[in-house]
């Protein structure tokens, strides 16, 4: 029985991997602020910040395998925090793993290490050119693993495509809000922009088969399949059967706008948000397929459908309001605005494909 610890196991991803551990047979700890409803009985919480070196060496004792999860989002939007938790916890936490001859880490990190992309798709050899806050301390957090592998830390970097499946809300929540309203979602631009998703349950499978797979890594983890934007909002609208219709806004006065009125507080969105949605970016997985005899089984229009009637299922339960962000729909400020008025934009004029 493999004793594994999962840092940010309260999380949305976290959650998840700790219930596909757990139902795997390992003797599973959690590491994180706050506890989280569903976590299973028989698994060990501890309480405590990742960058506090006393709480982390508490965590880390007696494990053979950390998966660590623990990351301040974009969606924080506060820099000190997205370096110092994302950065400096990384290190604390790899200098624990050292002291406690932990054989394998498995470092969740981010496709944001590589911006926008000058060429699609990202291979293992494309060089990170992160292009705001987030994606900085994210790739800064992978130096500090590179650092740890220079003195003979095991560790493995999985870099995942946009994380979705059921539960999974934030940004999501306001589009599966709208949608299940009837109101109709914008994209940027055209919306034929390709764009690459990624279900949970797919990259928690990369994380285990990483955990066991013996020598430090780097591994892009994405879909099977790559659409365009249009493709995937359309899909969710046609499967949700509410008449809401994909509209469009022009790409750089509505990146613009979101950029201004994030800043004024008005609405939930981080930079990442603005330079990529209406950008293209997919990874070729081939060297994760590879490495890890890793197979993705979730297609975008699935995870999307999934994602999507979990969040009906689940529309009115209260959610608690320490639950990380990923695990809430984040408030939708001035789109509320934007929502009640969305039919009167001009259709999007992406083609359906398949």
């Amino acid at each position: 029985m493999t004793r594994s610890l999962v840092t940010g196991g309260s999380g949305y991803f976290g959650s998840l991997l700790v219930r596909r551990l757990h139902a795997d047979g390992h003797d599973v700890r959690v590491l994180d602020l706050v506890d989280a409803s569903d976590r299973p009985g028989d698994v060990e919480f501890v309480a405590g910040d990742i960058r506090d070196p006393s709480v982390v060496a508490e965590a880390v004792a007696d494990r053979d395998v950390v998966f660590h999860n623990v990351a301040q989002v974009p969606l924080a939007r506060d820099e000190r925090l997205l370096r110092s938790v994302n950065v400096d916890g990384t290190d604390v936490l790899l200098g624990a793993a050292r002291s406690a001859a932990v054989s394998k880490v498995v470092h969740t990190s981010s496709s944001a290490v590589f911006g926008v992309p000058e060429s699609n798709p990202v291979l293992p050899t494309t060089v990170p050119r992160p292009q705001e806050a987030y994606g900085h301390a994210k790739l800064a957090a992978e130096w500090v693993c590179l650092e740890a592998v220079a003195r003979g830390l095991d560790v493995t970097i999985v870099r995942p495509r946009t994380v979705l499946g059921h539960g999974r809300l934030g940004i999501f929540g306001i589009l599966f809000d709208w949608i299940a309203d009837g109101a109709d979602p914008v994209v940027l631009g055209d919306g034929r922009n390709r764009y690459q998703f990624v279900h949970a349950e797919d990259l928690a499978d990369a994380c285990v088969r990483a955990s066991t797979s013996a020598g430090p890594d780097i591994l892009n983890i994405g879909a099977p399949d790559v659409g365009t934007m249009f493709d995937a909002i359309d899909a969710v609208c046609r499967h949700a059967g509410t008449g809401a219709t994909v509209r469009s806004l022009p790409a750089r006065p509505a990146a613009a706008a979101m950029q201004l009125t994030a800043r004024l507080g008005l609405t939930p969105f981080a930079p990442y948000h603005w330079l990529m949605y209406a950008r293209s970016m997919w990874f070729d997985t081939t060297h994760a397929e590879e490495r890890l005899g890793w197979t993705p089984r979730w297609t975008t229009p699935a995870m999307f459908a999934q994602s999507y009637d979990w969040f009906v299922e689940h529309r009115d339960a209260a959610t608690p309001s320490h639950a990380s962000r990923h695990r809430r729909t984040a408030r939708q400020g001035a789109l509320g605005a934007l929502k009640r008025v969305s039919r009167f934009l001009p259709p999007a004029r992406g083609q359906r494909h398949g």
